[in-house]
């Protein structure tokens, strides 16, 4: 399974951004994708979760973007979405994707996997 990411560049404060990270798989079948997150590192800080959306849609946001972020999920496509609006510059960061996947193999063999996506840049200026 595979994480691919996009979305992210670099944004005046309060502009907004949209990232998207779709999940798919070369030699699996995907069946099913339970959580699905959202998570950012700044240069020098820890990674922090941003955001997160249940397969029924629940949703729960860190408290320094609630109110400005939106987790959605389309799960026909597989893909998982944050809406970015008000940007600060504290939320320049690289972001990436997470997200718990039931597939199957070639023999029908089931597996439960945790899956990154590569990170994407978000810069956001003063």
């Amino acid at each position: 399974v595979q994480l691919q990411a996009s979305g992210g560049g670099l944004v005046q404060a309060g502009g907004s951004l949209r990232l998207s990270c779709a999940a798919s798989g070369s030699h699996v079948r995907i069946s099913r994708i339970d959580t699905m997150q959202w998570y950012r590192q700044a240069p020098g800080k820890t990674r922090e979760l941003v955001a997160s959306i249940a397969r029924d849609g629940n949703s729960n946001y860190a408290d320094s973007v609630q109110g400005r972020f939106t987790i959605s999920r389309d799960n026909a496509k597989n893909t998982v979405y944050l809406q970015m609006n008000s940007l600060k510059p504290e939320d320049t960061a690289v972001y990436s994707c997470n997200m718990q996947v039931i597939s199957f193999s070639w023999d029908d063999t089931p597996v439960a996997g945790n899956y990154w996506g590569r990170g994407t840049q978000v810069t956001v200026s003063s």
